[in-house]
């Protein structure tokens, strides 16, 4: 139950033409304490509920737990959200053995694109599509629970 993964900018949208699937996500933060942070999230037609753990100091790893649970639950959680609702679209791409997830951020978030790719280990190596930009893992900013609080706009 710990993720490893890592966060890039994305420097053009040619990882669109390379997506085999994209989906819709609309998500909502019961808590956001540095220690812990609960998430409901719409994705398509499903609900979730994921309790995330305090990252690693390099920002690379922590605890995670989901449970999908019915639409119509993850809406009336959603009510419940803190300020701040974030409305994305996922878009999947395949290199090498990993899989690449590539978030277009719209409302208070429109005009960022972060790409996030989930390891098996620290120190698994990926490839890197041309795309991939900026390193950004670690950087608090760039959470989605930090930006339903500090939307990219007002950066």
């Amino acid at each position: 139950m710990v993720e490893i993964e890592r966060k890039f900018l994305v420097n053009s949208n040619t990882y669109k033409e390379e997506a085999f699937k994209s989906t819709r996500i609309i998500q909502g933060f019961l808590n956001t304490h540095k220690e812990r942070t609960v998430r409901v999230r719409l994705k398509g037609e499903k609900g979730f509920i994921t309790v995330k753990g305090a990252s690693t100091s390099d920002g690379l790893s922590r605890f995670e737990w989901e449970k999908e649970i019915t639409k119509d639950e993850a809406n009336a959680l959603l009510k419940l959200s803190e300020p701040g609702i974030i409305d994305k679209i996922r878009y999947e791409i395949k290199a090498g053995n990993h899989i690449f997830e590539v978030d277009e951020f719209y409302g208070e978030n429109d005009g960022l694109v972060i790409a996030e790719v989930e390891l098996n280990t620290e120190n698994d190596t990926f490839l890197k599509p041309n795309w991939l930009g900026e390193e950004v893992t670690g950087i608090i900013k760039y959470y989605n629970s930090q930006l339903s609080k500090k939307p990219f706009k007002t950066w």
